[in-house]
């Protein structure tokens, strides 16, 4: 089961803006409400999960080397 990331909707409207700012200026392309919205909703539900885990990863390692350090005193 995906886990929902959950936007507030003033969050959601600025990532929205960003989407369609981003096709005008980098595609010369006009992106409509709906379909930023949609393409907004597709990134979350298949990209940011990736994301997420990476970022788990990341802290996991590093509170790995920081449990490694603390248990270097102990040598």
């Amino acid at each position: 089961m995906k886990k929902k990331f959950k936007l507030t909707k003033t969050e959601k409207q600025d990532m929205v803006k960003i989407i369609q700012q981003y096709f005008d200026e980098e595609r010369n392309e006009k992106l409509g409400e709906l379909a930023a919205t949609l393409m907004l909703d597709f990134f979350i539900e298949e990209l940011a999960p990736k994301f997420y885990n990476l970022g788990v990863e990341d802290a996991h390692t590093y509170m790995v080397d920081k449990l490694d350090d603390v248990f270097e005193i102990q040598k």
